[in-house]
């Protein structure tokens, strides 16, 4: 099983990462480690994979898998109930786990500085623009700059065509977000998610931001693509905290001294 490993610095006792398609039982379009319930799969290879990926990971506890829908409701952990409907999770608690899943759409992870709190975020272009981003930011409450933000795998700027009223939804908001599309086929353009996630997090005040190199429709060996595919499988974007070791202190002076 392949877990792509954000790139950032965060505590030791943040643990996060995306799973890819690979290590898993399903078979046919959803082969292998699909991980949604709701997109045709057989429910109890699904099972397997999700108890696949707990054992793999290690996981504290069962991911809170919650029922996304494109919009910009925020669970929170110690609260939620499994299928909640919401497209971000937050916590504060160790043995708690966030989770999004996605194939094509973006999935952010988000911890402070001190890895006391975090989050993962499923952002598709109408999350993105409903305020998904900005509603997972109020909720986890943290100074912006103390945040670390990382841009999982989602479909590249290459391949993600959108039509003209997704480019006026966002110019209308920010009319500097114009270099984020470029002219494609016809009408339609073609949108960088990532580079309308960076935006976004900017505006905010989020400052530290990783990853964004993947694209998940151009790569089918490793990733599952709703837009290249139709029918397949989902990936999930996870974080979760442990008990910190007694060195935040010496750990938060290391993070300040490489700003």
């Amino acid at each position: 099983m392949e877990l792509i490993r954000p790139d950032w610095p965060a505590p030791p006792w943040v643990h996060a990462g995306s799973t890819t398609r690979s290590g898993g039982v399903s078979t046919e379009a959803y082969a292998c480690l699909n991980l949604g319930d709701h997109v045709g799969d057989a429910p109890r290879r699904v099972a397997r994979n999700r108890a696949l990926v707990r054992a793999a990971l290690d996981l504290p506890a069962a991911p809170l898998w919650l029922t996304q829908v494109h919009g910009c409701a925020v669970a929170q952990s110690h609260s939620a109930v499994p299928g909640e409907v919401a497209d971000a999770a937050i916590t504060r608690r160790s043995a708690a786990v966030c989770a999004v899943l996605t194939a094509d759409c973006l999935p952010l992870l988000i911890c402070d500085r001190r890895g006391r709190a975090a989050a993962a975020v499923h952002a598709g272009w109408r999350g993105l623009a409903a305020g998904v981003i900005e509603r997972t930011l109020e909720a986890l409450g943290e100074v912006p700059t103390d945040l670390l933000v990382w841009l999982g795998p989602a479909i590249g700027p290459a391949a993600f065509a959108v039509g003209p009223e997704v480019r006026a939804a966002f110019l209308a908001v920010d009319p500097g977000v114009a270099s984020a599309f470029r002219p494609g086929a016809g009408d339609r353009w073609l949108a960088d998610l990532y580079a309308l996630a960076r935006a976004r997090l900017g505006q905010a005040g989020v400052t530290r931001v990783f990853g964004g190199g993947y694209c998940t429709w151009s790569d089918p060996e490793r990733f599952f693509s709703f837009r290249r595919d139709g029918v397949t499988g989902r990936m999930a974007s996870l974080i979760w905290l442990s008990e910190p070791a007694d060195q935040d202190e010496e750990f938060d002076l290391a993070l300040n001294e490489r700003r």
